[in-house]
């Protein structure tokens, strides 16, 4: 039997992004009752308790796993004390009330922020999602270079521990002397399916794919995944090393031209496109496409011929195409410097499944693009995946790039996409209204989808809104600037690009990782930001100000992490707040003429001058733009 026939059916055997959460202990441990052994004499210390037992305040042995764990089955998992170990304590045992070196307090919220980061706050465990994570202590403060080193904190280490029930376990960090360290590529692995995956999930499980990797070469597959995994952590100078092997291996005569590469390629195009080498990206993005498109991957034989029996590897060469089609569109949408060369191919390729079914091998027949098109008139009752809603939803971004615009009215073309837009809105399923799967975990698929939605609405409507664009003519850290006149008053298309903006900004408020997010989220952000600051600069007397300064205040939270990763959310951060000073120093100017405030009261006076320093307040806490790009690769 073909080896890449055997599937793993039970999700939990390979490293998806679930797997990085720490588990709820289903069973109450065992405590000792008083007098036994473990509660007299003197108490040996250990380095750290586990969180299991720390968040229950029980002691701890310190083995892996520990009793307790080994008792209730639960899993093990340990985390560095904040405080270090310094060393059983002198005369530890003289006061039994003394709180020991092992019983360690239970997380705060005060190190990190529940909202973007999903921190445990208290000590009440929370269910094993995405959320639970906490990466504060491996995404660096600063934006990184894709290959100069960073500063690495030699005694914190990620280590992953193998559990009783099946799990591979949860990527944490540790201190060097209490556990076995894990090597830096490994980590770097962890850290791309912890962080990346959720946004571009086309390569197989981490199990299925380290199986494919010992009986063939998908060496430069699992070097980009490695370079775009060190970005979200401190490795040191082996993030230069990462990233010149993957430049290296996609280039190389011995590298086999196969869906692999392709699935390499896209993974490295999304990385040099948030480091800001959009040049490169883009000439990455030309290449995978004429591979994938010499290889038929958008033709509906490719995944069952190249799929060697195995219904996820097939689930995945799906996967590739899609996630290739939905890249070319959002760099085509957001930077504007290419057409979606991909929009014009028939491609006949199955639409990819539910996340949770790809990873449990249980994997549907595929639908098509014809069946999603024809749901409504065939009278069948077909439910349809969240990635099937995002590449729709890329779809009509393309729609409207094809429009002509010779022979209609601007306002014709419009309402002709406008209708496309709103149709996907109004037809989504009412499970897949808010981005929450079945088990209240984002739907990453879902969140891309209404996205890609929001910002077409914003490119789409922006030219004929009434918003004059002139303020944010130097935000063109995405797109370069598109002036729009201003008008009179707030016209429909106004109202759209406003109403689509909101929504953007309230996609910032799921509680998960903000970086787990698609890069491009940066540029969707920037958009909805150009717009908010228009509304700022045009409307003297803001009625809902408030609303205005939540919105710009969690744009600016959002940029201020992402660009912890991608430079290009430092770079799009950095000119947002420029032209927010330019704006605010402008409106004080006209403010200091008398005349300016004639025809209002007091009360809306002060109202209006106090929503100016509120939203200069937000503004002030992004950080400066970078002076330069990134230095381009070293020969």
């Amino acid at each position: 039997m073909n080896s890449y026939s055997q599937s793993v059916s039970d999700p939990s055997s390979h490293s998806s992004p679930e797997m990085y959460a720490p588990a709820v202990s289903q069973a109450a441990p065992t405590i000792s009752p008083p007098g036994s052994a473990d509660a007299r004499g003197p108490t040996q210390t250990v380095p750290a308790a586990c969180l299991a037992c720390r968040s229950k305040h029980l002691k701890c042995d310190g083995s892996s796993p520990c009793s307790r764990c080994l008792t209730s089955s639960s899993e093990c998992i340990y985390v560095a004390s904040r405080r270090g170990y310094k060393g059983p304590r002198k005369g530890s045992a003289a006061n039994p009330n003394k709180r020991h070196a092992s019983d360690s307090p239970p997380l705060a919220g005060g190190e990190s922020c529940p909202m973007l980061l999903g921190a445990q706050v208290g000590s009440t465990p929370l269910p094993p999602t995405l959320a639970t994570f906490n990466p504060t202590r491996t995404v660096p403060d600063s934006p990184l270079s894709p290959f100069v080193a960073t500063p690495i904190n030699n005694t914190l280490q990620l280590y992953r521990t193998p559990y009783l029930n099946g799990a591979n376990g949860a990527m944490v960090p540790v201190t060097a002397n209490q556990m076995p360290q894990r090597s830096i590529p490994e980590q770097c692995l962890d850290a791309f399916y912890f962080y990346f995956y959720p946004g571009h999930p086309a390569v197989l499980p981490k199990a299925e794919l380290l199986k494919i990797a010992k009986e063939r070469n998908i060496e430069h597959l699992l070097a980009a995944m490695r370079w775009v995994g060190s970005l979200y952590i401190e490795i040191g100078p082996s993030r230069a090393t990462f990233f010149e092997e993957t430049m290296r291996l996609l280039h190389a005569p011995e590298t086999p031209q196969d869906g692999f590469l392709v699935q390499a390629m896209v993974i490295a195009i999304v990385g040099l496109d948030g480091c800001r080498q959009n040049e490169k990206a883009r000439d990455i993005l030309s290449d995978a496409e004429r591979i994938a498109i010499e290889l038929g991957l958008y033709t509906r034989p490719y995944a069952t011929t190249h799929g060697c029996g195995n219904p996820r590897l097939e689930e995945s060469w799906r996967r590739t195409w899609w996630d290739l089609f939905v890249v070319d569109g959002m760099i085509a949408g957001v930077h504007r410097q290419t057409n979606f060369l991909l929009y014009d191919f028939m491609a006949d390729v199955g639409l990819p499944c539910e996340e949770h079914e790809y990873l449990s091998g249980k994997i549907p027949r595929p639908m098509y693009l014809e069946d999603f098109d024809d749901q409504l008139f065939t009278g069948e009752d077909r439910e349809f995946s969240s990635f099937a809603y995002r590449v729709a939803s890329i779809r009509n971004l393309g729609r409207m790039m094809r429009m002509p615009t010779s022979g209609f009215s601007p306002e014709d073309i419009v309402d002709k996409v406008e209708s496309y837009l709103s149709n996907w809105r109004l037809h989504v399923p009412k499970t897949k209204r808010d981005c929450l799967n079945k088990d209240g975990q984002l739907d990453e698929m879902m969140f891309q989808a209404y996205m890609i939605n929001n910002a077409c609405t914003i490119i789409l409507h922006q030219p004929l809104s009434q918003l004059d664009s002139s303020p944010t003519r130097e935000v063109t850290a995405c797109a370069p600037h598109r002036a729009v006149a201003s008008g009179d008053n707030f016209n429909l298309h106004t109202r759209h690009i406003i109403t689509a903006a909101c929504a953007i900004s309230k996609m910032v408020t799921y509680n998960v990782p903000i970086t787990s997010h698609t890069h491009f989220f940066t540029c969707v952000l920037t958009l909805s930001s150009i717009v908010h600051l228009s509304k700022w600069a045009a409307v003297y007397f803001i009625h809902d100000e408030e609303d205005l300064r939540q919105q710009i205040r969690l744009n600016i939270g959002a940029l201020n992490k992402l660009s912890s990763v991608w430079r290009a959310a430092a770079t799009a951060g950095g000119q947002v707040k420029g032209v927010a000073q330019e704006i605010y120093r402008s409106r004080k100017a006209q403010q200091n003429n008398p005349h300016f405030w004639e025809g209002y009261t007091q009360e809306e006076i002060m109202s209006s001058m106090s929503a100016d320093e509120g939203i200069m307040s937000e503004i002030s806490m992004l950080p400066s733009a970078p002076e330069g790009v990134m230095p381009p690769p070293p020969p």
